[in-house]
């Protein structure tokens, strides 16, 4: 017990002693970090309008932090092109996130594959689009390790310290929790000790500045983060590439206003043949926004379907 607090302690000083980067909308304002052969994108002046807000929430980013200020200015594009004033919704974690969804106190949000999976199965929670990145709309959770480590593959990591992200994120938690599963093991069996950072960025720090052995990680976060400021991922090595995953999704809730959901679409599908949308997408490493399919998470939920059975027959 003792061992957990201390780690715990130490994942939480970490996200205040550094200048972490984060996957979801954090609390903290992020600023404006300038990437090479990248021109500020200029601001627009904020819509004036009457009609109700768009309520939005950040549940999931395919950049760190650092690459806050291209989904502000994705905002913001939205903002302009609908003619309605955004409403950023500002929460921690993907089940609250989800709650807020089902609620319909949120319109449109940004979230992980396994969030979505969940919404839904449980609500009819719908996908609007989904990014394209590095040519495809798929992931992969990274396990990584430090770069001096003698860990080579999973298995090495046994009776070692991990970091799983948020509980119900699918890289950082569902795929290595499903892998133990396989191997007819548990976190408690497996790992000496283990914690949760709720953030991928958190978790890459901390095996970078070895206070975990090992940790599971978006691998668009990681490849983001290694291309743009590595000073935490050159600490790192990757020592399981996991299979492709449905990328994360935009999603919105089922009994949106149609013409709404239509206007939404159209405006994030064409995002990538407008300058100022083409210049946002380079910003964030996305080619463009593409019409996902349900079907596209069908490996997630079977992951989750199959974890639930192993864990009810113990």
């Amino acid at each position: 017990m003792l061992r957990n607090l201390r780690i715990l302690f130490l994942i939480s000083l970490l996200g205040l002693l550094t200048a972490g980067l984060t996957n979801c909308g954090q609390k903290e304002e992020a600023k404006e970090v300038k990437l090479k052969n990248n021109k500020e994108i200029p601001k627009k002046e904020k819509v004036s309008s009457k009609e109700n807000p768009i309520r939005v929430a950040l549940g999931a980013m395919l950049t760190p932090k650092e690459g806050f200020i291209y989904y502000k200015q994705l905002l913001d594009y939205i903002e302009e092109k609908s003619g309605r004033p955004i409403k950023f919704v500002d929460k921690t974690n993907y089940t609250e996130i989800n709650a807020l969804l089902k609620s319909r106190n949120i319109d449109l949000a940004f979230v992980c594959s396994g969030p979505y999976v969940k919404g839904h199965d449980e609500f009819g929670l719908e996908l609007l689009v989904a990014p394209q990145a590095y040519g495809a709309k798929v992931y992969y959770s990274y396990i990584i390790a430090h770069i001096d480590s003698p860990v080579k593959k999973f298995d090495d990591l046994r009776g070692k310290i991990f970091c799983f992200t948020d509980p119900v994120s699918n890289s950082g938690a569902l795929v290595p929790k499903y892998m133990l599963a396989k191997m007819n093991e548990t976190p408690d069996s497996f790992f000496k000790k283990f914690t949760y950072t709720y953030t991928h960025d958190k978790s890459i720090q901390a095996v970078a500045q070895k206070i975990c052995d090992g940790a599971a990680v978006d691998s668009l976060i990681w490849e983001y983060t290694n291309k743009t400021n590595p000073k935490f991922t050159s600490k790192t090595k990757i020592v399981l590439k996991s299979p492709p995953y449905g990328i994360p999704p935009v999603v919105i809730h089922p009994g949106i206003d149609p013409e709404l959901k239509k206007k939404l679409r159209e405006i994030l599908l064409g995002m990538h043949k407008d300058k100022r949308g083409k210049e946002i997408l380079k910003g964030m490493m996305v080619d463009k926004f593409v019409l996902p399919d349900d079907s596209d998470y069908n490996s997630i939920r079977e992951m989750e379907n199959w974890t639930v059975k192993q864990s009810s027959k113990k």
